[in-house]
């Protein structure tokens, strides 16, 4: 792909996330794109957003867990870009004017407390590591059908990202197993989804270790003080007005959110 193909693109996904219209694959028409191509056009759309004033703060993991990837039709991990703008208040209000398609998945997000180089270890990133968060993330695609798109469509679209929501920050974690944390999403009340944190890459800390060989791959890095939301345990569930989300995780706490019109 051209460096203006590039460019041209990134405009049409910024301007149907700024208008809530669902466009048409970009994969239909360009059949070419390989995945650094979409990932030259995910962070010239960053680009175009920090522009308008938003702040990069971290990074997010998509497609870890095999029922998301069955969810997706899809086949490995990718990454996008979270800026201040889209977090949302624990226990707070989440509008879903100007959002096309929007859906909810439990995670498990980190503070990364120092920079790491090139591909480190489980144990290096697990050293690096701050403080862990309870999370929901909110997904939004800007394409006109949420399913059946190609690796390089969902990159492109700064991998489906929306807004998250994060839990209080829990310092002390050496103890706890975080591979074996048992995850409960409710919907008024009533539980959704249910899962464990294994289903995060077999250990959401695996999900960092392939976060930073991504990174590698596209020739980024992620900086002291970057959240990172390491997956989805369960598959999505679809947005409406009037819920109230819960998630709860032993030894992790819990974090809610109301969705308004």
């Amino acid at each position: 792909m051209t460096e203006t193909d590039i460019k041209m693109l990134a405009m049409r996904l910024y301007d149907a996330r700024k208008n809530a219209t669902g466009i048409e694959q970009i994969s239909h028409e360009f059949k070419e794109m390989t995945q650094l191509d979409a990932y030259k056009l995910q962070w010239l759309g960053i680009d175009m957003r920090v522009a308008d004033g938003e702040k990069v703060i971290g990074l997010k993991m998509g497609l870890t867990s095999e029922a998301k990837r069955k969810q997706m039709d899809l086949d490995s991990p990718l990454y996008g870009v979270l800026t201040d703008k889209m977090q949302v208040a624990n226990n707070g209000e989440y509008s879903m004017e100007g959002q096309i398609h929007p859906k909810i998945e439990p995670e498990v997000a980190f503070l990364i407390g120092k920079d790491l180089n090139g591909t480190p270890s489980r144990e290096e990133i697990l050293d690096a590591v701050e403080a862990v968060y309870l999370c929901m993330e909110i997904l939004d695609s800007r394409y006109k059908q949420f399913k059946y798109f190609s690796m390089e469509d969902v990159i492109s679209d700064n991998s489906s990202s929306s807004q998250f929501i994060l839990g209080e920050p829990i310092n002390d974690f050496k103890n706890i197993n975080l591979a074996q944390l048992k995850m409960k999403m409710s919907i008024n009340g009533t539980i959704a989804q249910e899962g464990m944190t294994d289903a995060i890459s077999g250990d959401p800390v695996i999900s960092l270790v392939q976060q930073y060989e991504l990174l590698a791959k596209t020739g980024k890095t992620l900086p002291a003080g970057s959240i990172v939301l390491a997956g989805a345990a369960t598959p999505a569930v679809a947005l409406e007005p009037g819920m109230e989300i819960s998630l709860e995780v032993e030894s992790l706490g819990s974090v809610a959110v109301k969705v308004n019109k």
